[in-house]
């Protein structure tokens, strides 16, 4: 079958953003480099909580300014948004406290450590009239668009199941971000939020969340199975781990045909489309690999600026909502802290 072009917006031409970045850390950089090659959208200030580190990270990506604390940042009137790369413990606090400095936000993924912390965030957007999204960026890929096109298309048929998995081995340090339950520490949030976007994305909400899985000893969840039941009949089943690396593949079936999303599925790649006898087959083009297509959503959140928008059409504070209220009934079955 002759497969649909990708719609995504310019990656270059259009508004541009006058970017701040909240805490330079390893993916801020990857973000920076990115956005400042691939895209006109530039970042004129950085702060960090030491201003040492802002400093070489200013130096580092041909940053103007820099700061020592992140209010002297909010506080400029020459930025416009502000990326928040801090740890997911610290997202909630720094994007009510960009909001409220009138700034528009893009919020690292996980929005927030909960659908509750999820919604405060959503509703200071709303109320102030600024921009606010998180930051998935698998949302944002050429090939997500292909997949959503298909969809719409009704090429799939009647969709009865999706499947989905995230691994990566860490090594355990009950002291690190991925383990430590102040900082957020478990596979959902850090891993899983992805493949249950990609359930999110293709099948809504579900009616019921089964969860099985098992816990580091710092009490947050290692590794986790959920099976997600839908009206209708629909099932997804989405796995995740901290202790072992998975394929990271993905999968759409219905009753007239299947996608099949080859490993990574939330980095540019390539699918299979089977319908009937038909085998179609989608390469990404781009030439971007990994996390280079975060300048995909640096760019789309640039748009949905220009044209007035509080929030981005394709993923929404209410989708980002939706994913957290299943990692929070998933957690709260395993017992994790």
């Amino acid at each position: 079958m002759l497969l649909p072009d990708a719609r995504i917006a310019p990656l270059r031409g259009g508004t541009v953003l006058r970017w701040g970045v909240l805490a330079p850390g390893r993916i801020a950089h990857d973000w920076v480099r990115t956005v400042h090659a691939n895209t006109d959208q530039r970042v004129v200030a950085v702060a960090s909580r030491t201003l040492e580190r802002a400093e070489a990270f200013a130096a580092e990506h041909g940053i103007p300014r820099s700061y020592g604390g992140y209010d002297e940042l909010l506080a400029h009137p020459d930025v416009d948004i502000v990326y928040i790369a801090a740890p997911h413990s610290e997202h909630r606090a720094l994007a009510l406290r960009a909001i409220a400095a009138g700034k528009h936000v893009l919020v690292e993924k996980p929005i927030a450590l909960n659908a509750a912390e999820a919604r405060e965030i959503a509703q200071a957007a709303r109320a102030a009239g600024v921009f606010a999204m998180e930051a998935m960026k698998a949302r944002f890929m050429p090939q997500t668009d292909v997949i959503a096109r298909l969809l719409d298309d009704g090429a799939l048929g009647e969709v009865l199941s999706v499947s989905a998995d995230f691994g990566a081995r860490f090594d355990y340090d009950p002291a690190s971000r991925a383990f430590d339950p102040a900082l957020g520490g478990g596979a959902l949030l850090d891993l899983g939020v992805y493949p249950l976007w990609f359930s999110h994305f293709v099948l809504g909400a579900p009616d019921r969340v089964t969860a099985r899985g098992s816990l580091a000893p710092t009490g947050v969840e290692d590794q986790a199975a959920l099976l997600l039941d839908f009206a209708g009949g629909a099932q997804s089943v989405v796995t995740t781990s901290m202790r072992a690396e998975t394929p990271q593949v993905a999968a759409i079936n219905g009753t007239a045909g299947r996608i099949e999303v080859a490993g990574p599925f939330h980095s540019p790649g390539s699918l299979r489309v089977v319908v009937g006898s038909d085998v179609s087959e989608w390469h990404d083009s781009t030439g971007l690999t990994h996390r280079e297509v975060l300048c995909f959503q640096a760019a789309a959140v640039a748009r949905s600026v220009g044209d007035g928008l509080t929030e981005s059409p394709l993923h929404t504070l209410d989708d980002a909502v939706a994913v957290l209220a299943v990692i929070d009934a998933a957690r709260a079955q395993l017992g994790a802290r």
